[in-house]
């Protein structure tokens, strides 16, 4: 089976049902940040020190793929005998949980912090920002289609997740974070 169709050379991409939309869509803006998002993932876990994150960013980028199905999935009741998995509400609460254990591990935030401290802190503080970017995307995808509210609270919920575990890197490599200085 080759990798290259040709099917997408007009500048359209076909959606699971078989609806062909242009590649600039925002269903497919919205799926591609995700997918996004879970490439970046996967650059911060090659530099990530904690296991414990690790596992945690691991599970995300599955929960991700679902996220990206359940996106490309259009008109979900009329599509539902596709089988595709869906966002649950499940990933919100294990989301939540995460952020939790994480925050309890940590000294309470004092002031306002800047990106940075380790590499893999940096990388997690850019999977924060593409997880925001994605939800506008979402968000914009909401006003025009029919999407499960479960969708935009989990990306919501991935955010606060990545900034909590770009702190608790820091923490775990003994490494301060960078806070934000200001000139008044």
């Amino acid at each position: 089976m080759k990798i290259y169709t040709k099917t997408g050379d007009d500048g359209t991409t076909g959606l699971f049902g078989g609806e062909r939309v242009s590649k600039d869509n925002s269903r497919i803006e919205a799926y591609g940040t995700i997918d996004e998002l879970n490439s970046f993932i996967g650059l911060a876990i090659t530099e990530i020190k904690s296991e414990e994150v690790i596992k945690v960013l691991q599970k995300i980028q599955n929960e991700l793929f679902t996220v990206g199905s359940d996106l490309s999935t259009p008109d979900v009741e009329k599509n539902n005998k596709l089988k595709m998995p869906r966002v649950s509400k499940e990933f919100i609460t294990d989301a939540e949980n995460a952020i939790d254990f994480f925050e309890n591990k940590l000294e309470p935030l004092k002031n306002f912090i800047l990106p940075g401290g380790t590499k893999g802190s940096a990388l997690l503080h850019v999977c924060r920002s593409i997880s925001r970017r994605a939800e506008r995307r979402i968000i914009t995808l909401k006003t025009q289609v029919k999407l499960s509210d479960n969708i935009t609270i989990f990306i919501n919920r991935l955010s606060d997740l990545f900034f909590v575990l770009a702190r608790y890197e820091n923490s775990y490599c003994g490494v301060d974070d960078v806070k934000w200085e200001t000139n008044s």
